[in-house]
């Protein structure tokens, strides 16, 4: 995606060429596939894809669940719990009667929170909620903090070496929001990229990324790519620095490699 999280007219028309080829492709995010989908429009996608950091792998096209992790009901009163006690109302995500939502506190609202939720307006799995208990209803699969950094950082500190869970603390990119990501342990984008290998009979992962949450698949991958604007932590670890994604780097490698 370039800094206007869309993708490029020569990206999407480029990677459906190389697709129809028979190029195996797909895309971690730590997006919904709700969100994505709009991001990727222009992108011919039947084939599936991981969302929400490795949460769940879907097929792009049709919505079916392939893999799944959710929190037990002791991990996730846990967190609810942990949060409460220091007062951060996080963005909740469960299966409510069998329907993805995404639960918050909407009279603690901040200037992060505030920029997602406006670049959700109109989603159906918004659920706003008059108190905070309300928010850890359902099967709960991911937690976002959004909050400032002297905030998350003890709750990070005191989750991350619990192998309960798998949490993700990183800016974004986009808003420049600091975010504390909250998994199940099985839950990460290195650990369903695995199973896609396995999924879709392939010998070897070449991955691209920008932001720390991809530092575990690079990890993992055979090559591993880092756009000129990623994280710095992303480009110790990469194979190579390549183009930024306003200059459509991962499409313009990929036609180099192909070819």
């Amino acid at each position: 995606m370039n800094s206007e999280a869309k993708l490029s007219d020569f990206t999407a028309k480029t990677l459906n060429e190389l697709i129809g080829a028979g190029l195996i492709f797909s895309y971690a995010t730590a997006r919904s596939l709700y969100t994505a989908q709009k991001v990727t429009a222009g992108l011919n996608c039947d084939f599936p894809v991981i969302t929400y950091n490795g949460a769940f792998v879907v097929n792009h096209a049709t919505g079916q669940i392939l893999l799944s992790n959710y929190f037990s009901q002791s991990e996730a009163h846990y967190i609810q719990s942990v949060l409460t006690g220091v007062q951060i109302y996080p963005l909740v995500y469960a299966h409510i009667g069998g329907i993805e939502k995404f639960s918050f506190f909407s009279e603690r609202l901040n200037a992060g929170k505030q920029h997602f939720l406006n670049h959700r307006k109109g989603d159906l799995r918004r659920r706003d909620v008059d108190r905070p208990e309300q928010a850890y209803e359902g099967d709960l699969f991911y937690f976002s903090c959004i909050e400032e950094e002297d905030e998350l950082a003890p709750v990070y500190d005191l989750l991350k070496t619990d192998p309960r869970f798998y949490c993700v603390f990183a800016r974004d990119i986009y808003s420049g929001a600091r975010w504390l990501e909250i998994l199940p342990v099985s839950a990460s984008k290195a650990n369903a990229a695995l199973w896609l290998k396995q999924h879709l009979g392939c010998d070897r992962i070449v991955s691209f990324g920008d932001a720390e949450n991809d530092l575990a698949m690079f990890e993992i991958s055979d090559e591993c790519y880092a756009v000129e604007n990623a994280a710095p932590e992303l480009k110790e670890k990469a194979t190579a620095v390549i183009a930024s994604n306003n200059q459509d780097g991962v499409v313009k490698w990929l036609m180099e490699y192909i070819s």
